[in-house]
Parts: C-alpha cells; sequence; structure tokens
C-alpha cells in the first residue's frame, strides 16, 4: 500500500512540476518577432526595455526580437480633435501606416495598446467610442490576415488627472477598457486589462499619500507606471514576478549593463523602424537606416551573449 501511495505521489510530483514548468514558458517555439503598436507611452518603450530586459537576463537559451514601432499622438480610432497640437498637424491614424508596418516587420506576435487619445481628452461620447470599437476590430481582423500568430490587446494606460485623479477622463477610459475586456471574453481575444490595474494602484497610493502621481503631466507614466505595465505583460505571460520589484532589473552590474544595453538597442531600432515604415507626424527623430541599424543591433546582442555567459557561470 505504501509502495502504491509513493508511486501516486511521485507521479502527482511529476504532472505538478510539468505543470509548473509550462506556466513559464513565455511564448511558443514560432513566436520570435514581437511587435508593439501604440502611441507616444508605447514610444517611450520603458515597459518595452523591462520587458526584453527580464528575459535577456533570465533566457539564456532563446532570444526574441522586440520591435516597439509606437508613434505619439496615434489613435486607432482615426480621430483627432480640432487644433491638435496647436492646428500644427492632426492625429495620427493608424489606419495609414499598419500595412506598411506588418510587412516590414512580419511579426509572429503583437502587443496594442491605444484609448488614452482616442476619447481625445474629451467627456465620454458615444459617437467616439463607437469609433474606438471600429478601429479595434478592424486592427485585430488586419493582424490575422497578415498571419500573426498571437495578438494580446492591452487597455489604455491610467490618466492621472491633476484634480479629479481617477475621476475625471479616466471614466472614459475604464469605460473603453471595460468594453474591451468583455469584447475579449466574448471572442476570446487576449486582453490584459492594464487601466484597471493602474486605476487600483493609484486610488490606494492617494489613500496613504494624496501628492502621489503616477504620472506628473496626467498622461505619461514615469518609470514606475511603466514597471506596472511590464509586470501585467508577464503576468500575463505566466511570468513569476508578483514580488518582483523593479529593481531586480538593475540587481547586479551585470544586470545593469544588460538594462543599458537592451535600453540602448531600443532606442535606436525604434527609430530606424518609425523611418523605415513611415508616417505622418512631424517632429520625429530620424532614424538610422535599417542596414545600418540592424548592424547595431548584432553587435549589441554580442555584448549581450557575453554578458549572459557570464552571468549563467
Amino acid at each position: 500500500m505504501k509502495i502504491v501511495f509513493s508511486k501516486l505521489c511521485l507521479t502527482l510530483l511529476i504532472i505538478l512540476s510539468g505543470i509548473a514548468a509550462g506556466a513559464q514558458i513565455p511564448f511558443r517555439k514560432d513566436i520570435k518577432k514581437i511587435l508593439f503598436l501604440g502611441n507616444s507611452i508605447t514610444y517611450a518603450g520603458t515597459y518595452i526595455t523591462d520587458v526584453e530586459a527580464y528575459f535577456v537576463q533570465r533566457d539564456l537559451k532563446r532570444t526574441y526580437e522586440f520591435i516597439n514601432v509606437g508613434l505619439p499622438s496615434e489613435t486607432v480610432s482615426g480621430l483627432s480633435e480640432p487644433g491638435h497640437a496647436g492646428g500644427k498637424f492632426p492625429r495620427p491614424d493608424l489606419h495609414e501606416r499598419l500595412s506598411r508596418v506588418l510587412k516590414a516587420t512580419r511579426p509572429d506576435m503583437v502587443f496594442a495598446c491605444y484609448g488614452i487619445n482616442d476619447g481625445i481628452y474629451l467627456p465620454f461620447n458615444e459617437e467616439r467610442f463607437r469609433a474606438f470599437r471600429a478601429g479595434i476590430n478592424w486592427l485585430h481582423s488586419s493582424l490575422l490576415a497578415a498571419k500573426v500568430k498571437r495578438v494580446v490587446f492591452i487597455t489604455p494606460f491610467v490618466y492621472d488627472d491633476f484634480h479629479s485623479r481617477t475621476l475625471g477622463y479616466n471614466e472614459v477610459l475604464r469605460k473603453y477598457s471595460e468594453w474591451l475586456v468583455k469584447e475579449g471574453r466574448r471572442k476570446h481575444w487576449e486582453v490584459i486589462d492594464l487601466n484597471g490595474r493602474m486605476t487600483a494602484i493609484l486610488n490606494e497610493a492617494i489613500k496613504r499619500d494624496a501628492s502621489f502621481r503616477l504620472a506628473k503631466d496626467q498622461v505619461h507614466p514615469g518609470a514606475e507606471g511603466h514597471w506596472i505595465a511590464a509586470k501585467e505583460i508577464l503576468r500575463h505571460l505566466r511570468q513569476p514576478v508578483a514580488a518582483d520589484k523593479r529593481i531586480a532589473l538593475f540587481a547586479t552590474a551585470n544586470n545593469r549593463e544588460i538594462y543599458k544595453l537592451v535600453a540602448q538597442r531600443q532606442q535606436v531600432m525604434k527609430d530606424a523602424w518609425l523611418s523605415a515604415t513611415g508616417h505622418k507626424r512631424p517632429g520625429m527623430a530620424k532614424g538610422l537606416p535599417m542596414t545600418e541599424a540592424y548592424r547595431m543591433y548584432r553587435q549589441v546582442g554580442a555584448v549581450l551573449d557575453s554578458l549572459k555567459l557570464v552571468a549563467g557561470d
């Protein structure tokens, strides 16, 4: 009886070990190029750098290419308020450039974060809401038509209003986010409710310290806000980061050097990709030609490999 019980326990441990191991596999083997679509927060890209650095520091056998093509001011709805940017230019529309981006990057997986610009920073309006919903559905269909293997939508970052905090424009974003979450459940889409998570975190922080802010200019978060986004992405990818703090990315000299190199590479590549694929947003930095950018990418990759070997030893 004891022998049978021991065998059952051993079998259960093997099964549980397999589940635990499987729970930490972030991507299928055919996922190599991972594209991020979004607006100025995505272009800033700290959360993307955080995610990439996390994998570079931990995954010594697999390499993924994280491609940031976020474009400041952009919407997925195609909307723009009168006099945007002082009347200098209308908001860029993802419809105008998506086909070029997909043709050039040929991603296996896409993360898309839209919404904060799509409400045009005005009170809730059904017509604008309808345009956002149509844009998201169009984007999903376009990605599937381009044979993207995996699509993950991210609800918008929290809007940290100067006066009403999460009870101002962020209430519009909550409506957009709640719709996207429900649509995801209905259509079996992958959706990360970042807005819900950030809203809860901000509200709790305000209770402790009324002066606490996630976004000093209301829209663009600092490193802490980006790390919240990175953690939500990593959790969605079944990574064990529940108690992990961003400081872990800088825990050792090796980690700090890896993070610095990943950030430098991200900066060069995102400008190169935006220049190569084209857009209508003035004032953006001109990127390197893709041949030069990829030469740098490989050079940095070689240094990262050497650092990871040191870490592995």
